[in-house]
């Protein structure tokens, strides 16, 4: 092999421009990467995860009538770079530091509203968007509270299993009127207050 051949190559001739539900997403798997890898590099998990779609399998079983130059394969095999605005990407960086931030008050809260369900048996990306959300409420006062809510919710469905997303919602909507009703949350700006 070699060595100046990237181990996951970026395609050359595709890219996706990066939004804010895309932002939730990576920060989501950077999570998660961290909580169930070995390699506890947060700057290493992040720049590999935070940059790129991964495409797995999609060109499984394309046929083609000429044999591919190794430039060719690695492209066809590449994964999609993404391209952020300085919003998204400042974004991205403050919502993963925050949740970092508040795990401790994030797995208490957790913890406390989640009736009958010990933590550890509330699968890890469940745990995580729950965390995500929270951040939101706490530390984010430009974003609704409905939009965390429903990013939330979308994060469930997409990640994790089918009935995830109702105890995601419930488990959030109880934790809100805690948040709201310590006077924790504080929302500024026209539309943001309830």
């Amino acid at each position: 092999m070699n060595p100046n051949t990237e181990i996951f190559p970026l395609s050359k001739t595709k890219k996706i421009k990066g939004n804010r539900r895309l932002v939730r997403e990576k920060v989501l798997q950077i999570l998660y990467a961290l909580e169930l890898s070995e390699n506890n590099s947060l700057q290493f998990v992040f720049d590999h995860i935070f940059n790129r779609i991964f495409k797995f399998d999609e060109n499984f079983g394309i046929k083609t009538d000429k044999l591919l130059k190794p430039e060719e394969i690695i492209e066809l095999e590449a994964d999609y770079p993404i391209e952020w605005d300085n919003d998204c990407r400042e974004f991205g960086i403050n919502l993963l530091n925050h949740y970092l931030e508040l795990k401790p008050l994030i797995e208490e809260l957790t913890t406390n509203f989640s009736k009958n369900w010990e933590v550890t048996r509330i699968a890890p990306t469940d745990r995580i968007i729950i965390g995500l959300a929270i951040a939101e409420f706490l530390r984010f006062p430009e974003i609704p509270i409905k939009v965390t809510l429903n990013e939330a919710i979308e994060l469930s469905k997409e990640f994790s299993t089918e009935k995830s997303s109702n105890f995601i919602n419930g488990l959030l909507d109880s934790i809100k009127k805690h948040l709201l009703a310590e006077n924790k949350i504080k929302k500024e700006g026209r539309g943001l207050i309830e």
